[in-house]
């Protein structure tokens, strides 16, 4: 369990480095920042003791962290991601590169950092069909952008390690260079309308291509122990996607709180190729669970529960306070909390398949709150374990979050039960000559 941890951190304190945040300088960890990512911090702490946990799954992969963090101290990590990009990234991030790899590519760079600088005769690709383009980059970005992305697919070749970690640098300068912020919750833009000064210098775009590229490559010269695998799957259904048994599950699966990974993803799926139109994004958002782009929203007004969702008192409580007449949406809004609790049912449902007798899970979740009214996220995970048989189910306070005063982050702990085998099976096979014989 996690009170090894949690006893020596001030729960009351943000503890940003069991976020995203500790990730940012630790090698292949910070190679793709998302907002909602925990820290590799967290899962170390956690695996720490229960090193005889040979195999560890994250069914919520995203970026990869829980599985790689495995990898680096010796054990079997894997992942189960929904969002093709994020497959694709995390296949990349968990390759072992021969230094051979790491110096050819770092030629490549080299070459291509100097072709794409210059703005003459210079071939490009077009330009993303990203919805207002013009607010993520200016003129000069994008076009830099344009020539860099074609200067990488020319001199590369395709399907090779030099290219991918190639593409991972350019999803890093992507971002370096656009108007994105990350002062908020998820990110948002930086204000663009001050003036500009009159001898204000551009940056050297090629530089900072080089600048992530050689970022990117320290990273891929430090190899995990162990190579760890991303298998595309709904988490929903594990037991579909999944044909191993582990003995951790260590996962971070989206708060209900209406924020959407796609919005933070969309700049590395529209320029990689993930994405080609808004309506798009909407249908990726819809498959995840907790998903509100787009048409994903829109669906949710005609959503109705299956009725087959184990429903456990405080949630009934918090969907009937939500949906109350007098909060502006609040029926939408209680379609949402339900959809994504019935979706977070199914895999509870399921998981168990994919675990080993005595696997001990770790869901890290976040409450939330909809028109003042607390959503008690990790009492509702706890009452779902305890329901499909886990146990030992325990919830331990880890952090509080940033936003309102009344939210934090929680660790849901459990283990898997041993099948109950019934009185008469077990009599028998006491008495059995041959099971004696084995002994």
């Amino acid at each position: 369990m996690t009170t090894t941890l949690a006893t020596s951190l001030d729960t009351q304190r943000q503890n940003a480095h069991l976020t995203f945040k500790h990730n940012q300088h630790n090698g292949r960890h910070g190679w793709l920042r998302l907002t909602p990512a925990y820290s590799v911090q967290l899962v170390r702490g956690i695996l720490d003791g229960h090193r005889y946990a040979a195999t560890v799954l994250d069914p919520f992969s995203g970026t990869g962290t829980t599985a790689l963090c495995a990898a680096y101290m010796g054990l079997r990590g894997t992942g189960l991601e929904i969002n093709p990009f994020l497959v694709w990234f995390s296949s990349v991030k968990f390759r072992q590169f021969s230094p051979e790899v790491v110096e050819r590519t770092r030629s490549l760079g080299a070459v291509i950092a100097v072709a794409s600088s210059s703005t003459v005769g210079v071939p490009s690709v077009e330009p993303p069909p990203i919805h207002n383009v013009e607010r993520w980059w200016n003129d000069s970005e994008l076009r830099f952008l344009c020539r860099l992305k074609k200067c990488i697919l020319d001199i590369s070749d395709a399907g090779t390690d030099e290219r991918d970690l190639l593409l991972v640098a350019f999803c890093r300068v992507a971002i370096a260079l656009s108007n994105a912020a990350f002062n908020h919750q998820s990110m948002s833009f930086k204000q663009t309308h001050a003036a500009p000064q009159l001898f204000a210098l551009e940056r050297d775009h090629a530089e900072v291509f080089r600048k992530e590229l050689s970022l990117v490559l320290d990273g891929a010269a430090d190899n995990p122990r162990i190579e760890p695998s991303v298998v595309a799957g709904d988490a929903r259904e594990p037991s579909r996607f999944l044909h191993d048994r582990f003995d951790m599950l260590i996962t971070s699966p989206p708060y209900p709180n209406r924020i959407s990974y796609i919005r933070e993803l969309r700049p590395y799926m529209y320029w990689l190729g993930f994405l080609t139109n808004g309506r798009d994004a909407g249908e990726y958002d819809w498959q995840a669970i907790g998903g509100t782009w787009g048409v994903a929203t829109s669906r949710l007004a005609e959503w109705t529960p299956s009725g087959k969702a184990f429903t456990p008192p405080v949630l009934k409580k918090a969907l009937q306070g939500i949906a109350d007449p007098k909060n502006k949406n609040g029926t939408l809004m209680a379609n949402y909390v339900a959809k994504y609790f019935e979706d977070m049912w199914r895999h509870v449902s399921d998981i168990g398949k994919v675990l080993n007798d005595e696997a001990e899970v770790h869901y890290i979740v976040g409450n939330s709150t909809f028109y003042g009214i607390l959503l008690p996220v990790e009492e509702i995970f706890k009452a779902m374990l305890q329901e499909v048989g886990f146990h030992d189910v325990e919830i331990v306070k880890i952090r509080k979050r940033s936003s309102k005063a009344e939210l934090y982050e929680f660790d849901v702990t459990g283990k898997k039960n041993k099948p109950t085998m019934h009185p008469t099976v077990r009599e028998s096979r006491r008495a059995s000559p041959l099971r004696s014989s084995c002994r």
